[in-house]
């Protein structure tokens, strides 16, 4: 098992859109240290690592966190009429029921005619079916 320790700076702030009127928007700042543990996988090439996290907040904001890092899938296959692989990070949220979601291609991800691909994806589930929206572009550098 490897364990990476990672000194940071860390701000918080309440979203400039606040559903209550009159809301003070409040910010924090401080630092943290961070434990990364690896729990096993992505030694195959075919599935990505694990990683859980164990955190520690000084300043504004004192306390721990436990989290974890999913939610990356490697594509593979042909995207119009150019063949490689790309990678997927995904990032969602629900707050009082209206979906936020952000998936978008990592950067310098792309590999063979896929290299330099830039993008965001959205996924719609309607009658029980998966469907996608992706847009995306090829980097002016490829």
């Amino acid at each position: 098992m490897v364990a990476v320790v990672v000194l940071g700076v860390c701000a918080f702030a309440a979203g400039r859109q606040n559903s209550q009127a009159g809301a003070k928007t409040m910010h924090a700042t401080g630092s943290f240290e961070i434990q990364m543990k690896a729990q096993g996988g992505g030694t195959d090439g075919k599935t990505f690592p694990r990683f859980t996290s164990d955190k520690q907040f000084q300043g504004d904001l004192e306390g721990t966190s436990v989290g974890g890092y999913v939610a990356m899938e490697r594509v593979t296959g042909k995207l119009g009429e150019r063949s490689g692989s790309f990678i997927l990070q995904h990032s969602s949220t629900i707050s009082l029921g209206v979906q936020n979601q952000s998936i978008t291609v990592v950067p310098q991800s792309g590999t063979g005619e896929l290299a330099g691909l830039e993008g965001k994806m959205i996924i719609r589930i309607e009658g029980g079916k998966h469907y996608y929206d992706f847009d995306y572009q090829f980097s002016s550098t490829q």
